[in-house]
């Protein structure tokens, strides 16, 4: 038995988020520049766009570039600005092809206008595709997203809109960049590390959470299929006894 026929199709996270890393460790082993690596890890965001489409998931939220990612040399930085755009102009077809719409989340105004523009472009033309909503986190840090939540709240609580008894998780999602979105089922991470790196800090509250070695450019149908049936295998208990569970 292949591992795709493992996966039970009743019992697939509704949303999975990806923590995409290892694209520049990957470049340097093969003895290139880390901007090569960012390339490469292209085909893999197709591949695993594709195939999480093919399985049924509603959502998948992909970390593409954080706000803590402003840091890095300017050439690197450039250099992936204009892999996402080219990107985005290649896989237009792809997107439509397979009914799916796109977003993003982050403080999109700090990227290039170029980038913004064609953000924008694809999500207009995506807009009533409904198979599955494809997330990039662009420009995006979690803590900066709680921060305008608070921020937002706070204002409407001075001006009377809300009170703050009325306060609750419904209404401090409302305020969130993903508040079209559910909850996280399953986070992955690639490349070793074991760390949220601060990304859907809220959202993934209850998460089951998936760490594997692969360095992102390698990360292919297979190793998504593994996620999924270790995420499958997992008793989700949400602060409940397994008794009560079942």
């Amino acid at each position: 038995m292949d591992l795709l026929q493992k996966i039970d199709t009743n019992n697939l996270p509704r949303h999975l988020a990806i923590i995409m890393d290892g694209n520049g460790r990957w470049a340097k082993q093969q003895g290139f520049l880390r901007a090569f690596g960012h390339e490469s890890g292209t085909k893999s965001v197709k591949i695993i766009i594709e195939t999480s489409a093919r399985l049924g998931i509603e959502n998948l939220t992909l970390y593409a570039f954080s706000t803590e990612n402003w840091n890095r040399p300017k050439l690197e930085v450039d250099a992936l600005m204009k892999i996402l755009i080219k990107s985005l102009k290649k896989e237009l077809v792809t997107l439509q092809s397979n009914n799916i719409k796109l977003n993003t989340i982050g403080n999109l105004e700090k990227m290039p206008k170029s980038a913004q523009k064609e953000l924008l472009d694809v999500i207009e033309k995506t807009k009533k595709n409904t198979k599955m909503t494809l997330t990039l986190a662009l420009s995006y840090g979690s803590r900066e997203e709680i921060i305008n939540a608070v921020k937002n709240i706070s204002d409407k609580v001075k001006n009377n809109i809300i009170s703050t008894d009325s306060i609750d998780d419904s209404i401090i999602n409302e305020h969130l960049y993903t508040q079209n979105l559910p909850d996280v089922d399953l986070l992955i991470r690639t490349s070793g590390e074991h760390r949220i790196s601060n990304f859907l800090l809220w959202q993934i509250a209850y998460a089951e959470l998936y760490f594997t070695d692969i360095l992102w450019p390698d990360f292919k149908e297979d190793d998504l299929y593994e996620a999924i049936i270790s995420y499958q295998k997992r008793e989700r208990r949400f602060g409940k006894t397994s008794e009560q569970i079942k």
